[in-house]
């Protein structure tokens, strides 16, 4: 049975959300820092079905979105009874509460579900997005605040797999991403945290070809010379824009100059010392950035180009000018973000099963979960491979695994694993 420190204007930082969400939480798919990064702390290196295992729970369905963490809870959004859901867990496992909204639309592809799409929080309220375009709030104790179904609203989903995108969190807004094919618009829109309703809607129109139009990556929250702004990869295109109104501030592109048909984009961009990273090109390139100017900034502020390292899939962890790549082979190896250098490279063993779940690094040490739930601990400083961790049989994974007070969270297709304390429990204040 399974039982920074001090911001510095020069370069581009997280934005702090919500006074309610405190060190250790982990608001939304990337981590505190929205890069996949967590600070050292006393995680495992070593785990099994009999070792570090604190407790494993079956979920109500298949899905791939991420857990996400704010003190004693854990929300996890899944199908239930064929409606979108969302479950709340304390940090034992345990069904707190779970509520549901619309009829659930079922994924097409093998990796997908109809909950693909994270949950992201403020400290007051969770919201949550799922494929058949349901878009709403919830208060901590499960009540919905507003809802809405934007492909109602907007058009409908002409993306020829599943959504990804998940929302973020701005100071004032919660934003979404629709990138995908015509005649439905692609947009970038901002709404009222409290009621739900349209603050901002810009047009993102980019011109891409067929599925190139199509992008299932996650905007970056970020602020830049003291400006809150939006990093927005897909369309074969970066653009940068205004948290305020949506205001295109500076573009790149395109990151698909021979108008290739098929370049869809799933890996999300991560940002660090006010450099963008673009994984693109189904794994073909990897662009660096500098934030800032004004327009079309693609002969002035693109650094490097990498053309045989990058990923399609996972999307990259950064930290202090440090790029942290996984491929979906299963490469792995640390960039300088300045000069795009190649700092060290190792491998995991060959198998058929690909990476679609993306690093993290906690303090010197980079976990990768390969599709069947095997884990790779790196350890940075002596590069090299120092724990290979496997749990249970015949499990699928495609959500980033969490790292909150001394637990990992690992979220496979059927299961919620927590690596860890047992007894572990949160007192927010």
């Amino acid at each position: 049975m399974r039982t920074p420190s001090i911001a510095l204007s020069l370069f581009a930082f997280p934005i702090l959300l919500s006074t309610a969400v405190i060190a250790g939480d982990w608001t939304n798919w990337r981590g505190p820092g929205i890069d996949g990064t967590v600070e050292s702390g006393n995680y495992a290196v070593e785990w099994s079905d009999d070792k570090n295992l604190a407790w494993s729970i079956s979920l109500p369905s298949r899905s791939g979105s991420t857990p996400i963490v704010l003190g004693d809870k854990i929300f996890v959004s899944c199908t239930i009874d064929e409606k979108n859901g969302l479950l709340c867990l304390n940090r034992q496992g345990e069904t707190v509460w779970q509520q549901t909204l619309g009829e659930a639309k079922a994924g097409k592809h093998k990796k997908a579900s109809a909950s693909n799409p994270s949950p992201v929080t403020d400290g007051e309220y969770v919201f949550v997005y799922y494929k058949n375009g349901d878009f709403a709030a919830l208060n901590l104790e499960g009540e919905i605040i507003w809802q809405k179904n934007l492909q109602a609203a907007y058009g409908e989903d002409t993306l020829w797999w599943d959504l990804g995108t998940s929302p973020v969190l701005t100071k004032d807004h919660v934003v979404i991403a629709c990138m995908q094919s015509p005649p439905s618009p692609s947009y970038l829109a901002a709404f009222d945290k409290e009621t739900g309703e349209e603050v901002w809607k810009v047009d993102r129109e980019l011109g891409a070809p067929e599925e190139a139009a199509q992008s299932y990556s996650t905007p970056v929250v970020t602020e830049y010379e003291g400006q809150e702004q939006i990093v927005v990869l897909g369309a074969d295109f970066v653009t940068c824009h205004s948290a305020q109104n949506g205001k295109e501030l500076w573009r790149v592109g395109t990151l698909n100059p021979d108008q290739e048909r098929f370049f869809r984009s799933i890996a999300s961009p991560v940002i660090t010392n006010g450099i963008v990273i673009a994984p693109y090109a189904r794994g073909a390139t990897l662009t660096a950035i500098r934030m800032g100017g004004s327009g079309n900034v693609t002969q002035s502020h693109v650094l490097w180009t990498k053309k045989d390292f990058s990923s399609d899939v996972p999307t990259p962890a950064a930290i202090d000018g440090k790029v942290f790549l996984c491929t979906d082979k299963g490469e792995v190896g640390c960039i300088d973000a300045e000069s795009g250098e190649e700092l060290w490279k190792v491998e995991t063993p060959k198998n058929r099963l690909k990476f679609s779940s993306s690093p993290i690094l906690a303090g010197n040490r980079l976990y990768l979960v390969r599709e069947d739930a095997v884990t790779f601990v790196v350890d940075t400083d002596r590069k090299k491979i120092i724990a290979t961790n496997e749990l249970g049989s015949d499990e699928f994974i495609v959500s980033t695994p969490v790292f909150t007070d001394g637990q990992i969270l690992i979220r496979t297709f059927d299961h919620l694993y927590c690596i860890g304390d047992a007894a572990k429990k949160v007192v927010k204040n």
